[in-house]
């Protein structure tokens, strides 16, 4: 028997209740923008959200997917979760979830301006008047 997904578990009944999950996962890299796996309704807001940033380099809104990432369990559950798009800086190579994987290896300024992408995207979502968009199935 295959395990309960523990996202669709969990927010199965309180769905209402969830706005939207953001995952960065893809190593130290800088944020280039984002995949939104097919969420067409989402473009608007993350292209509006990026409109600060072009002089950061975050300008790619995609509806293509990514796969491997934490926010496949939100997405397959029905709710919004996003994978940003990164430089790779060694993702996929004996580095990434190694013991060599130490801060060490992470760029102040690349972690800098992941920091605040995000947190101005946290901020301008949580401020919404609208639930976050959920993907038509």
């Amino acid at each position: 028997m295959a395990p309960k997904p523990i996202v669709k578990s969990h927010f199965g009944t309180e769905r209402d209740k969830f706005d939207v999950y953001l995952n960065l996962d893809n190593g130290g890299g800088k944020i280039r923008g984002a995949w939104l796996r097919e969420n067409d309704a989402a473009r608007p807001l993350f292209e509006a959200a990026f409109q600060l940033f072009p002089d950061m380099g975050v300008t790619t809104v995609t509806l293509r997917n990514t796969s491997g990432t934490d926010r496949l369990s939100f997405d397959d559950a029905g709710l919004p979760g996003f994978q940003f798009i990164q430089d790779p800086l060694g993702l996929g190579t004996i580095t990434h979830h190694s013991a060599a994987d130490t801060y060490a290896r992470v760029v102040p300024e690349d972690l800098m301006q992941a920091t605040a992408v995000i947190a101005s995207l946290v901020a301008d979502f949580a401020n919404q008047e609208q639930m976050f968009p959920r993907k038509s199935f």
